[in-house]
């Protein structure tokens, strides 16, 4: 997800109040029209002409609810809502632990932890699919679950552990820990403080994350497909099956409204949700309030570390070995000399040649587009700002796939030149990575002291020069950060580049569920070697981000002051995650 699953929280609101606005230069006000134009052609067009063509048909026009019950909509929605409440459960049940562990103790290689918690967040959904596979014709081939929605609801629960890690931890680090001494003073034990001094404070985050977890399993796309055995089926789902399979353009459009109007739902329901935490200011639980590992202490600790690998790790080691052993006897790199080969499934070099130029495009406008709108929201203010902020996180509430959908009917009205520029994918791409930038960015350029500006406009300098020299050159750590997110999202977005994908536009994602979808253990060999290249790229970018350190400004805030990706969701901290579900 990871896809747009992060920036839920980057609203108007972030900006500062009217009091403490500045005068703004002509410069900065009409730099909100970029990324205000941007979002509206790559967003609400396709929106736009997925509503007309709906006005365009007569079926359509006679009854969307006839259309939705001769496809079964209804049924569907029900199926849909049903596994992602069921996912969110069991997500915030394994996540405990986790969360506990991070947030409680004191523990050496507590980032690297983090890495192994996050990296499934921003993996491809497709290749979560891939690894379960192998993990459950492999290693736990015993079981006799294949596919189905045992296997997608394992699958959900890789996914989705690190956004309620992420969003409950930090919460637990807002609760003063003073109050637990003043607890345990009184007589409590260990077990009645944590349940009546520390859960109340935490469970708004837990309902947040689990109303998060709601919002991305409902748009599940990847993993349903993959896992699914052709019989599981979701709104998401049917929505291409019925665009592109059997090209019903009227049923795929009704059920695209429904899908909007639920994840419209899902998605103010993690606002107002997220919106009752009480955790707000810096973490007051630091290293120095966890408590270090004791006597008995380390039974739970250890018992947790093997949940963290029974749950995360297992999955990506199945698919690393089904990768050398694609038919589960004889050992053999001919999975990985086949990303090299020409005539690996028609187009394996080649995908993995454009899955890299089109992400780091596509990072490249996400961080531009992005950048912009951070500073309309922190230095511009204004109804612009506003106006901008808001139609940047818009994007989070429609699928990737009814986006697909849209720009599929897009282009099929564009001059051929444009329909076929190589820089369409790139373009959507960046549109659902936009979020992940600006709600960093956000946060980082609210940590620039103020003064810093003031000097520089003094001394002369113009300001867009204070731009660059101030803001641009403190928020730089931040800034790689945002730009590592941005790719991994790009990189990894399979929903609404498969509705875009040509023979010489098809990613890495694409290409892996393509080739999951041919017999034979030539094409199952390429699929888990590609996605074994996409864990690795995504772990060193998320271990970058995560061992380095990000937010860095002149006073170089504590680690645990930096913006977290998923945490602002209930710290108050803006940032953007998605990808495409």
């Amino acid at each position: 997800m990871a896809g747009r699953r992060q920036a839920l929280t980057m609203t108007p609101s972030t900006a500062p109040g009217r009091a403490g606005r500045r005068r703004v230069s002509p410069i900065m006000r009409a730099a909100t029209i970029v990324p205000a134009l941007f979002v509206a052609v790559l967003f609400i067009w396709p929106l736009v002409a997925l509503v007309r063509r709906a006005g365009d048909d007569q079926r359509t026009t006679a009854g969307v609810f006839g259309l939705l019950d001769d496809v079964d909509g209804w049924h569907l929605l029900a199926v849909t809502l049903a596994q992602a409440a069921a996912s969110a459960v069991l997500a915030v049940l394994v996540a405990a632990p986790i969360v506990w562990l991070l947030a409680s103790v004191r523990l050496r290689g507590t980032a690297v932890l983090r890495v192994i918690v996050t990296v499934p967040f921003v993996l491809p959904t497709v290749v979560v699919g891939v690894a379960f596979r192998a993990l459950l014709t492999g290693p736990l081939d015993f079981l006799g679950v294949d596919g189905g929605w045992t296997a997608i609801l394992l699958a959900h629960i890789f996914l989705n552990v690190a956004v309620v890690v992420r969003v409950v931890t930090a919460a637990w680090a807002h609760v003063d820990p003073r109050t637990v001494e003043a607890a345990r003073s009184l007589g409590a034990t260990p077990i009645r403080a944590f349940w009546d001094v520390v859960v109340p404070r935490i469970a708004p985050a837990v309902a947040a994350a689990a109303a998060l977890v709601l919002l991305f399993c409902s748009t599940s796309f990847g993993v349903v497909i993959v896992l699914g055995n052709g019989e599981a089926r979701t709104l998401e789902t049917e929505i291409y099956q019925q665009a592109i399979a059997e090209f019903r353009i009227p049923e795929a459009v009704a059920l695209s409204m429904l899908q909007i109007a639920v994840v419209a739902c899902a998605l103010v329901l993690a606002r107002i949700v997220g919106g009752r935490s009480t955790a707000g200011g810096p973490p007051m639980l630091g290293r120095e309030g966890r408590r270090p590992v004791r006597g008995w202490t380390w039974i739970p600790v250890l018992a947790t570390q093997v949940w963290v690998a029974v749950w995360l790790l297992l999955p990506v080691a199945s698919l690393v070995l089904r990768s050398v052993r694609p038919d589960g006897a004889a050992w053999t790199l001919d999975g990985y000399r086949s990303l090299t080969a020409s005539g690996a499934g028609g187009s394996a070099w080649v995908s993995l040649q454009y899955s890299l130029t089109s992400a780091l495009a596509a990072m490249t406008l996400a961080v531009v587009i992005g950048f912009l709108v951070a500073v309309s929201v922190t230095r511009g203010g204004g109804w612009s700002a506003e106006f901008t902020a808001m139609l940047a996180v818009l994007p989070l509430g429609v699928s990737a796939v009814t986006l697909g959908f849209g720009y599929l009917l897009v282009v099929a009205t564009l001059p051929t030149e444009i329909a076929n520029s190589p820089l369409v994918i790139p373009s959507v791409q960046a549109l659902l990575a936009v979020p992940v930038v600006a709600g960093i960015m956000i946060s980082a350029l609210q940590q620039v002291p103020p003064r810093l500006r003031d000097a520089a406009l003094v001394l002369g300098a113009r300001p867009l020069w204070v731009l660059i020299s101030v803001d641009l050159r403190l928020t730089a750590r931040s800034l790689c950060a945002a730009a590592g997110f941005a790719f991994v999202m790009a990189i990894g977005e399979f929903g609404a580049t498969t509705f875009l994908a040509r023979p010489d536009t098809t990613t890495l994602p694409v290409m892996i569920g393509s080739l999951m979808g041919r017999p034979g253990a030539d094409s199952l060999a390429t699929a888990m070697a590609a996605s074994v290249l996409l864990v690795v790229v995504s772990a060193v970018v998320i271990a970058g981000i995560e061992l380095l350190g990000v937010g860095s400004t002149t006073n170089r805030p504590r680690r645990a002051d930096v913006p977290d990706p998923v945490a602002a969701e209930t710290t108050g901290e803006t940032t953007a995650g998605e990808k495409e579900r």
